[in-house]
């Protein structure tokens, strides 16, 4: 009995040294994990972007353990704190997690972001962010509205007529008050013809006076010859 003691308690120890150095080598592989897995600055990040036509901050967290962190956004000028943008906090994942500071940030502005996670962070993001050179926002220039556009021609078609001219009145006075037997252009008959004209004796005068003469020669002739026939006979 004496003799199988001893092998025994020498397997006994050496099982407890074997269990101890596993435990250690356990301990300091935890330890080493914990620490792997603790939060730290390096896994947060910042950028300036746009929702629509407003400006925003984003804060990603890439923290695999999760460990919650309060973030701290200032704005900055000439190298101090001039404004604070606003504070949340954050549980980071393995894929990221992301929190949005609504803010109108004017191109090429400076801001602070300060993270505080636990005993494990309490530290800015390096460099501070700086916003883009371009505003979110435009300004845009106005365009002329169809109404506008189309008004313009009825201006320019409002435009008064031109005044008639002074000789219209006088040129239709003249019209008016000209005979109505006659053309102003029509040249006026001499004073003896309008008479003839109008008796009739411009187409018969020149056959009346050629019978009035041939009747006076002949009552001549007649005459003349009476006399001569008549003196015959008182010489005879």
């Amino acid at each position: 009995m004496a003799v199988l003691s001893i092998p025994s308690r020498t397997a006994s120890r050496r099982g407890l040294r074997v269990l101890g150095v596993v435990s250690a080598s356990a301990a300091l592989a935890f330890g080493a994990a914990g620490t792997a897995l603790a939060c730290d600055i390096s896994e947060f990040s910042a950028a300036a972007a746009c929702d629509g036509d407003k400006g925003v901050i984003t804060v990603t967290d890439v923290d695999p353990a999760g460990i919650p962190a309060t973030v701290t956004v200032y704005l900055q000028n000439n190298g101090a704190d001039a404004q604070k943008i606003g504070e949340q906090v954050v549980k980071g994942s393995r894929k990221g997690e992301t929190i949005t500071f609504a803010t109108d940030w004017q191109p090429n502005a400076e801001y602070r972001i300060h993270v505080k996670a636990d005993r494990y962070v309490d530290e800015d993001i390096k460099p501070n962010l700086k916003t883009p050179g371009t505003a979110c926002k435009t300004e845009e220039t106005p365009t002329p509205s169809p109404s506008e556009t189309s008004s313009a021609p009825a201006e320019e078609s409002e435009s008064p007529a031109p005044a008639p001219s002074e000789s219209s009145p006088a040129a239709s006075e003249s019209e008016s008050t000209a005979p109505a037997g006659g053309s102003n252009n029509a040249p006026s008959p001499a004073v003896g013809e309008s008479n003839l004209a109008e008796t009739g004796a411009d187409s018969n005068t020149g056959l009346i006076a050629g019978i009035a003469a041939a009747l006076v020669a002949i009552g001549g002739g007649a005459i003349f010859f009476g006399l001569r026939r008549r003196g015959a006979n008182n010489a005879g």
